[in-house]
């Protein structure tokens, strides 16, 4: 066995800053981690080569620029700041986590605009991307929010509060900070590429590209035992939902389904149809949930921006735990 390296705040904010990629997974509605996927927890794989980062200066697809804004880079955008008051958690051990949205006079702010029926997404990645959680906290009168969570390793996290704030003229932001479990270290390696995933049972199949500045379509299309899953259940107000993480800096994507449920024209599987922008060149991790059967599971891809899936074999069943928590 490795001999395992403690970790503390101050050096996992250290390995961040060199560039160490730690991981990214699990919560409390579904996971992503190492370990057999299953409902509500551990998704992955993690028979990978390790992947490189990609530098700051590689952005763009078009002169080396950045063209779309990426999200979850800041901890403060707009005059709104994410105040994380749990900076430092135990890997292994239940937690809450708690943090609070400030405006620019640093009061807490108490009213949202609820999307996809909630007030806010709270997306917990490792710096990996093995170990992923969307979650959804609960907010005090005094804009308090808090979850419980337990994360499975310890290393780098990234914490993403995505929301839009009540008011004519609000816009949707996604602020990050991070988040450092302390205990025996062992670092991960990113999942190699792969067009496909398996989950509990089920096959999900990426088609599309994700493309540098430019809008492309992903579809997602979902089988269980080789057949077509044509009834998928509405899960926060859509019959799926991606998040897109880049690898290195972990930039946070806005990812859209494209139509929703009783809308007359989008079904219930088995294909979700997506559109997204990469804000650079580089690779990426996608975590797709889904409901059925009245169980939420998570799918996760690793694709590189402007190449098209499909040359990988499908990911291995039971490594990263992509337990996309989906913590109520």
């Amino acid at each position: 066995m490795h001999t395992g390296l403690r970790i503390t705040a101050f050096a996992a904010a250290l390995a961040a800053a060199f560039g160490t990629a730690y991981g990214v997974g699990a919560g409390v509605d579904p996971i992503v981690a190492n370990g057999a996927p299953a409902p509500h927890g551990g998704h992955g794989e993690r028979d990978g080569a390790s992947e490189e980062a990609p530098r700051p200066d590689e952005g763009g697809g078009h002169g080396g620029h950045q063209d779309t804004p990426a999200g979850g880079l800041q901890i403060s955008e707009d005059g709104y700041t994410l105040d994380l008051a749990t900076p430092r958690v135990t890997a292994g051990q239940r937690s809450e986590l708690r943090f609070t949205v400030r405006d620019a006079s640093g009061a807490a702010v108490t009213a949202y605009q609820r999307e996809h029926d909630k007030e806010l997404h709270l997306i917990l990645a490792s710096r990996d991307l093995v170990t992923y959680r969307h979650l959804h906290p609960t907010r005090a009168a005094d804009g308090t929010w808090s979850t419980p969570v337990d994360l499975p390793a310890a290393g780098g996290y990234r914490v993403f509060a995505d929301f839009t704030p009540a008011g004519k003229g609000a816009k949707n932001l996604t602020l990050g900070a991070d988040l450092a479990a302390s205990g025996r270290y062992e670092p991960a390696r990113l999942p190699a590429p792969n067009s496909t995933a398996r989950v509990d049972g089920y096959q999900v199949a990426l088609a599309g590209s994700l493309r540098p500045g430019k809008a492309s379509e992903l579809k997602l299309t979902v089988s269980r035992d080789g057949e077509p899953v044509n009834d998928l259940q509405p899960y926060l107000g859509a019959y799926g939902h991606l998040v897109a993480l880049r690898s290195g800096d972990l930039a946070y994507l806005h990812v859209h389904p494209n139509g929703e449920p009783c809308d007359g024209t989008t079904e219930p599987g088995p294909g979700i149809s997506f559109t997204a922008t990469a804000p650079s060149s580089g690779t990426y991790r996608l975590f797709l949930d889904f409901r059925h059967r009245g169980e939420v599971r998570t799918a996760a891809f690793t694709v590189r921006a402007g190449s098209v899936p499909g040359a990988a074999e499908p990911a291995p069943a039971g490594t990263p735990e992509h337990s996309g928590g989906h913590g109520h």
